[in-house]
């Protein structure tokens, strides 16, 4: 089960995520980023804070998002991921196309 919570639209799309994102619910969780990107197009901040647990499949979906908000010019973030999250990021080298605070 995953959550996601649009906190702030502008001039940052502020969005805090929890639960786990897995591939069951990748899509949904792609969908709602879309949704949101799309009624107020901004750099997006991901609040990592609550978020559990994360597969190889909502990897991909950060990169899908990633390539979307760029190429409209903008950025994504993830903050305040735990370490072994983050370590997951690392790994997969996306620390070096996208911002992890």
């Amino acid at each position: 089960m995953q959550e996601v919570t649009v906190t702030k639209t502008q001039p940052v799309l502020e969005i805090s995520l929890s639960g786990e994102l897995v591939s069951e619910n990748a899509e949904e969780f792609y969908g709602e980023v879309a949704a949101a990107y799309a009624a107020s197009p901004a750099d997006i901040v991901f609040d990592c804070a609550a978020l559990q647990f994360i597969d190889s499949t909502a990897l991909g979906t950060f990169v899908k998002i990633l390539k979307k908000v760029k190429t409209d010019g903008k950025a994504l973030k993830l903050t305040a991921l735990q370490p072994r999250l983050k370590k997951l990021f690392v790994i997969c080298a996306l620390d070096t196309i996208m911002e992890i605070a």
